[in-house]
């Protein structure tokens, strides 16, 4: 039995959880983290010496960082199209896989945070227009990519759509005013129509 320690809301572990449903994975949740903690708990920092979610614990092999999560499981128990099947195309999926942690996560993280876990009297204004822009230039980076494709690597969906993929439902859910992306949102509207993206991602954020 594959374990994923931490809490449905997490973007990051719906990466994880998302990936597993589509590898058809059977998959034990448990709540770590946030509200529930039992991320600082000793037993947990064995596993996972940062004490954030999630941790993957595959009989006895264990690994934490979702992006490496889900590289790990797409190369163990996918195939091709998840785990791309050539040195080039699995050059492309790391490439929007790191872009996404490096450029988009961050400014997507001030947007949650200031907007979802800030009160509105606390919330710091110029923060958020900042980081709506920055999101902005980003997702039409996206948006331009997928203007001539499905999916990031093409026609079939791939490891490279699950990060940005999860932080899509963000970005299009949370209200605040956004540019329109035509490519971006027809990507996006797509995932949603997946069973598997239903009930690993679009649950309340919060």
């Amino acid at each position: 039995m594959i374990k994923v320690l931490g809490r449905a809301n997490s973007v990051n572990v719906q990466k994880v959880m998302w990936c597993a449903a589509e590898l058809g994975l059977d998959v034990e949740r448990s709540d770590i983290g946030g509200a529930f903690g039992g991320n600082d708990a000793a037993d947990y920092l064995l596993k996972n010496p940062n004490g954030r979610v999630p941790t993957l614990v595959d009989g006895n092999y264990v690994l934490w960082e979702s992006n490496a999560i889900v590289r790990y499981l797409c190369d163990k128990y996918g195939s091709s199209p998840w785990m791309p099947g050539t040195a080039e195309s699995r050059g492309h999926a790391n490439q929007w896989m790191d872009w996404y942690l490096a450029e988009l996560h961050p400014p997507m993280t001030t947007l949650f945070w200031q907007l979802v876990r800030t009160s509105p009297s606390n919330r710091d204004v110029a923060a958020i227009e900042s980081a709506i822009e920055k999101c902005s230039a980003l997702w039409q980076v996206l948006d331009n990519h997928l203007s001539s494709r499905p999916y990031l690597l093409g026609d079939q969906l791939s490891m490279a759509d699950i990060p940005v993929g999860c932080s899509a439902y963000r970005w299009h859910c949370m209200e605040f005013p956004r540019p329109d992306l035509p490519s971006l949102r027809t990507w996006w509207t797509r995932l949603t129509e997946r069973p598997s993206y239903k009930s690993g991602v679009m649950v309340p954020i919060t």
